[in-house]
C-alpha cells in the first residue's frame, strides 16, 4: 500500500504555526514564574535591542526595540535626546577627532572634563545619542529641549553568536528581576500575617523555612528558648519584615513576637476574627508564659469564654501551636483598678492604690498569695506590668477575716485583767 504523501505547508501557514508557539511560550513563562506578560514582553524588547546594538549599532547609543506580539517581528528605533549648552558640553573644533580615537582616550578626556569643576558634572555632547535643539526641529518643528527623538532603523534578523548570547543573558537576568519584584510585592502585602512552613535547611542556629513560592529565614533572636527545630517540620511563623534584595526578597520570620499568638487567637476563635471580641493589650515571654487581655462592647458575648472555647479546645490549640506555652486570658477594664486586679491572676487581690503621676500602683496581695502574685521569679508581676502600662508593687497586706479574731482575742484578754481587778478589791475589803 503506497504512504500518503506529505503536503506541504504553506510558508504563511508555518510562520502562524512558530507565531503560536512563540505566543504559548510566552503565557507558560509568565505563569511559571508568576510574573505579568508586559515583563516578559519587556525582557524580550531589552534583549532584541542588546544584540541589534552589538552587531549594527555603535558605542553610546540608545536602541529601543519594540515586539509586535502578533507578527513576531520586531522595529528598531535610536533613541536621542534634545540638548543644550546647559544640559550638555559641547566639543570644541580641536576635540572633534575624538571620536575616532581608541576607547580609553575618549574615556580619559571624558573624565578630566567632568573633573575640572566640582560645581558643574555635565556630561559630554555625544552625537549618537544627543541632538541640538536646531537639528531636532528639522525633525519635529515644535521640539524643545528634553524631548525625545526616535529615529527607525533598518530592520534585520540575522545575529551572530555573540549578539545572541547576549539577548540570551538579558533575558534570563530580566526575568530574574521581575520574578524577584513579584515576589517581594506579593509577600510585603503579607507583612503581619502568619504563614505556615516547612523547615528547609539549618545552617549554625540559622532556620530556612520553605514558603512555597519563597524561602524565609528565622533567626536566632526570634526563636523561642527551649523549641528544637528539625528538618521537614511544619511551623506556624509570623511573617515580621520582608526586605528588598539583590538575591530575591529577604524575609524575616519570627516565633517569639507576642502578634504570633494574637494571630493564631484570631484563626482559633471567630469572634475575635469578626470584631465582636477585641484584644486590647498583650505580654508575653516566649516560651514561658503569656497574658492576654480581651474585651467585647455586645451584651451577652463573654470575651474569655469565647477564647477558652468548649471545654478549652480553642486556647489548647494555640498552647499546643506554641509547643506547651501558658496562656493568661484576662478581661479588660478602663478602670485601672480593676484592670490591674485582673492582671495579676490568678492571685487574688485585696487593694489597689494608685499613684497617676508617676503611673505606679501599690497593690496588696494576702500574705499567702504573695509569691503567687509576684510569680516564679517575678514573672507574673512583670507581665502584669507590661500588659497594663502601669509599674506595680506587689504588698502582704492582712487578710479581713483575721482582723476580728485579733479584736476578739483582745477583749477576752480585757475580761480577764477586770476579774483579776476584782477580785484583788474583794481580799482588800475582806483584810
Amino acid at each position: 500500500m503506497p504512504r500518503p504523501k506529505k503536503i506541504k505547508k504553506p510558508a504563511e501557514e508555518q510562520q502562524a504555526g512558530r507565531l503560536g508557539q512563540f505566543g504559548s511560550a510566552i503565557a507558560q513563562i509568565s505563569e511559571e514564574k508568576g510574573i505579568d506578560k508586559n515583563k516578559v514582553i519587556e525582557a524580550i524588547e531589552s534583549a532584541l535591542a542588546a544584540a541589534y546594538k552589538k552587531d549594527y549599532g555603535r558605542r553610546g547609543q540608545h536602541i529601543r526595540a519594540q515586539f509586535d506580539e502578533v507578527t513576531g517581528g520586531a522595529d528598531f528605533f535610536l533613541v536621542k535626546e534634545v540638548v543644550d549648552e546647559t544640559t550638555r558640553v559641547f566639543e570644541s573644533d580641536d576635540d572633534e577627532s575624538l571620536a575616532d580615537k581608541p576607547e580609553e582616550t575618549s574615556r580619559e578626556k571624558e573624565t578630566l572634563d567632568t573633573n575640572e569643576s566640582d560645581e558643574e558634572k555635565i556630561p559630554r555632547y555625544n552625537p549618537e545619542r544627543d541632538l541640538t535643539v536646531e537639528e531636532a526641529q528639522k525633525v519635529k518643528s515644535d521640539a524643545k529641549v528634553g524631548d525625545i527623538i526616535e529615529e527607525k532603523l533598518e530592520s534585520k534578523s540575522d545575529y551572530g553568536r555573540v549578539a545572541a548570547q547576549t539577548a540570551k543573558q538579558v533575558i534570563i537576568q530580566k526575568i530574574r528581576e521581575a520574578e524577584r519584584d513579584s515576589m517581594y510585592e506579593e509577600y510585603k502585602q503579607k507583612e503581619g500575617e502568619v504563614l505556615s512552613g516547612v523547615i528547609q535547611r539549618i545552617e549554625g542556629r540559622n532556620i530556612f523555612i520553605d514558603l512555597g513560592k519563597s524561602t524565609g529565614i528565622l533567626f536566632p533572636s526570634e526563636q523561642v528558648d527551649g523549641e528544637r527545630y528539625r528538618l521537614g517540620q511544619r511551623l506556624k511563623i509570623y511573617l515580621m519584615k520582608v526586605e528588598s534584595d539583590a538575591k530575591g526578597p529577604g524575609i524575616i520570620l519570627s516565633r517569639s513576637h507576642p502578634a504570633l499568638v494574637q494571630k493564631l487567637f484570631e484563626i482559633e476563635v471567630p469572634e475575635i476574627f469578626t470584631g465582636t471580641v477585641e484584644v486590647k493589650a498583650m505580654s508575653r515571654e516566649a516560651g514561658s508564659r503569656t497574658k492576654i487581655a480581651v474585651w467585647s462592647s455586645e451584651e451577652g458575648v463573654d470575651p474569655i469564654g469565647s477564647c477558652v472555647g468548649q471545654k478549652g479546645t480553642r486556647v489548647q490549640a494555640v498552647i499546643d501551636e506554641l509547643g506547651g506555652e501558658k496562656i493568661d486570658i484576662i478581661e479588660w477594664n478602663e478602670d485601672p483598678t480593676k484592670f490591674i486586679s485582673n492582671a495579676l491572676s490568678p492571685a487574688k487581690v485585696l487593694k489597689v492604690e494608685l499613684d497617676e503621676e508617676n503611673q505606679e500602683a501599690r497593690v496588696f496581695v494576702p500574705s499567702d498569695q504573695l509569691s503567687l502574685a509576684i510569680g516564679k521569679q517575678g514573672q507574673n508581676v512583670r507581665l502584669a506590668a507590661k500588659l497594663t502600662g502601669w509599674k506595680i508593687d506587689v504588698v502582704a497586706g492582712e487578710t479581713k477575716k483575721d482582723e476580728p479574731d485579733e479584736k476578739e482575742s483582745g477583749n477576752e484578754k480585757t475580761d480577764i485583767e477586770k476579774e483579776e481587778d476584782e477580785a484583788e478589791k474583794t481580799n482588800e475589803e475582806e483584810k
